[in-house]
């Protein structure tokens, strides 16, 4: 089975490498990384994205542990729009987060539109860093908590510096 998720991956963190586990136990991925011009588009804020080369070099270390373990191949492919390489025939799978399913209901509709079939949209849970929010890559950037979801020492957890 053919696989695809796609995202900016800047930092990579634990929500992302549980999407990452799920791919890789469907089939072979391929990850659709956002292009330099899309990255800050598809920010829901206003906030620095590393270059395409940086994030790509960090996605792959990551994803070759995934490959090795599950025995599957993967590329990493360059996303210059949204829906991206998700409207290709090729794929069986689409892995989302909760926030991004309305994009893979709009991708569905453009591979109906193409005369191929629709993805199966496989929605991976949000993990909750230890204030029980969602780590985001947002909150990591703002110093509020790590990769892991720990938050930072001088950190509330709701961004403020403990006093």
């Amino acid at each position: 089975m053919d696989v695809a998720l796609g995202g900016t991956f800047d930092p990579v963190h634990d929500g992302h490498r549980r999407l990452f586990e799920r791919a890789f136990e469907l089939g072979d991925v391929t990850v659709g990384l956002t292009s330099d011009e899309l990255a800050p588009k598809t920010r829901h804020v206003d906030r620095y994205v590393r270059s395409y080369d940086e994030r790509k070099r960090d996605l792959e270390s990551e994803l070759e542990q995934y490959a090795a373990e599950h025995d599957r191949e993967f590329e990493v492919r360059t996303l210059s729009e949204p829906t991206g390489i998700a409207t290709e025939p090729q794929f069986d799978y689409l892995i989302v987060s909760p926030e991004t399913v309305d994009g893979g209901k709009r991708i569905n509709e453009l591979r109906r539109e193409r005369g191929h079939d629709p993805l199966e949209i496989v929605v991976v849970p949000h993990v909750l860093a230890e204030d029980g929010d969602i780590i985001s890559s947002t909150r990591i950037v703002r110093g509020e908590i790590d990769e892991h979801g720990a938050l930072t020492p001088d950190r509330d957890g709701r961004g403020k510096t403990r006093t």
